[in-house]
């Protein structure tokens, strides 16, 4: 995530609201945002009225959010899941495909029992992943033309580049470039990785973290997640 294009190549979708009418259903107060990087929907929850503690390791991103319209409302920190406080939230929620960057089963493991530990007792930890049957990749490779966006503090044009190296043992390899329009000087150039998991494999991973019931959607829609959905969203009760 680079945090001076994110919220501009990233708008509203469906997605959004989707997780906004899940929470609406969890009767959640207290809510934890656990990778809420630039807080572009983080400021939707405080906007809802939900008592909202964002986290995120992007200390560039959280300064990024604290601006925002509806941010003073929110407590950020710079952090990961061990930030979490301990039966403190109604619902600890990620967003984004947050889950797939946790590229270890070990990570990954981790970050569910911390959310697990931070959750009340019947509250509900929501999240999203890509399924790896999809390919979403195979297109993503196919696109070799530059994003658009405006440089925050100088009004500028900018151009983003995205190269890859390919999947490799479920992980997911690719580089963003920001550059600008007219003179192609490179202003930031991150790696970014992504972990695929199965249907199967998640599930059972939140089965070892304690989550007695596990409901996973398909593709934004209210229906059950199956292997052809090309999204996973999961509603996970303690």
């Amino acid at each position: 995530m680079i945090p001076i294009v994110y919220d501009q190549l990233n708008r509203w979708g469906k997605d959004d609201d989707f997780f906004l009418s899940l929470l609406q259903k969890s009767n959640t107060k207290q809510l934890a945002d656990l990778g809420c990087g630039t807080g572009r929907l983080t400021v939707h929850f405080a906007k809802q009225g939900y008592e909202v503690t964002a986290i995120d390791p992007n200390e560039e991103a959280i300064e990024t959010a604290r601006i925002k319209e509806h941010a003073s409302h929110i407590n950020w920190v710079v952090g990961d899941s061990a930030n979490l406080t301990t039966d403190a939230y109604d619902t600890v929620i990620m967003t984004a495909n947050v889950a797939q960057v946790f590229l270890t089963d070990d990570i990954w493991q981790q970050v569910l029992a911390d959310a697990y530990r931070a959750l009340k007792d019947g509250g509900h930890f929501i999240f999203d992943t890509r399924n790896p049957l999809a390919k979403a990749w195979v297109a993503w490779m196919q696109d070799d033309t530059p994003d658009a966006a405006v440089h925050p503090e100088n009004g500028e044009l900018l151009e983003i580049w995205t190269t890859y190296d390919g999947l490799e043992d479920d992980i997911f390899t690719f580089y963003e470039t920001v550059t600008y329009a007219q003179t192609e000087e490179v202003i930031i150039r991150e790696k970014i990785q992504l972990k695929f998991r199965t249907l199967e494999a998640i599930r059972e991973s939140l089965k070892k973290a304690g989550f007695s019931e596990v409901i996973a959607y398909g593709d934004w829609e209210f229906n059950e997640a199956t292997t052809r959905s090309k999204s996973f969203i999961f509603d996970c009760v303690k």
